[in-house]
């Protein structure tokens, strides 16, 4: 193998080990080749490998970026399509619900100390927006603290393909946490419930119970997705109610 064949091989074991993030800012040219102990002409032939393949995309003046799994074949068009279906919500939740258990399972585990070091931080910074009075976070923020707690999790089970699973539908998945917190978290007693679904997730991983965070991490999508469909068809109720009342005018 050539050492920009190396060179290119090795960058994509840091991006399916998750070292390098999708969306992610490739370090500088100095520290690639400090990193992998290869030449300038190496590492840009490896990047050039890179870039040929989709793995990598580089804007003049920036520099190269991982792209998502999803822009290397023909996912793209069908992301769109699951976007625009109502229901894709509920489907997500039962994906999520498959996929999420099990990477929490896999996290209690496998989660090295450095693992959980950023889950505590993500848990922590999702805690003090929740509970800070003159946060100023929007409906989405708060999705996104929320899904970055989630992600923190999927990537402590250090199975790579799980991983990038969840990776390539993270927009898509992030719609399901932006449903969440828009419609659910302005209802106290099931906010309560979604704060104490999220506590049991993240004790059970401190506490490295695999069955226990299995447990806590299906109960929470299971009852996000079933306080979202409860509150679809009360809508549904109100709507025929009104119907029967004023009828078609």
């Amino acid at each position: 193998m050539h050492i920009a064949d190396q060179v290119a091989a090795h960058i994509e074991r840091l991006i399916v080990n998750s070292v390098l993030k999708v969306g992610q800012l490739l370090p500088s040219e100095r520290r690639l080749m400090d990193k992998l102990g290869c030449s300038r002409t190496a590492l840009r032939e490896g990047l050039r490998i890179l870039r040929g393949k989709g793995v990598i995309r580089t804007e003049h003046g920036k520099g190269s970026y991982v792209q998502p799994i999803d822009a290397l074949g023909d996912a793209g068009p069908l992301m769109h399509l699951f976007s625009s279906q109502p229901r894709t919500l509920f489907d997500l939740l039962e994906v999520r619900v498959l996929l999420e258990a099990e990477a929490a399972r896999l996290a209690a585990m496998r989660a090295t100390s450095a693992d959980l070091i950023m889950i505590r931080r993500q848990y922590a910074a999702w805690q003090h927006a929740q509970g800070n009075p003159a946060s100023t976070a929007t409906a989405n923020e708060h999705a996104r603290r929320d899904h970055a707690f989630h992600r923190a999790i999927n990537e402590a089970s250090h199975n790579p393909v799980l991983v990038h699973m969840l990776e390539s539908l993270s927009e898509l998945m992030l719609s399901t946490v932006y449903a969440s917190v828009r419609h659910l978290y302005v209802r106290p007693e099931t906010k309560a419930s979604i704060d104490a679904q999220h506590a049991a997730l993240f004790e059970a991983i401190e506490a490295r119970n695999p069955q226990s965070a299995q447990f806590a991490a299906r109960a929470h999508v299971v009852g996000v997705r079933e306080s979202l469909r409860e509150l679809e068809l009360e809508d549904e109720r109100i709507v025929r109610a009104d119907m029967r009342l004023n009828g078609w005018d």
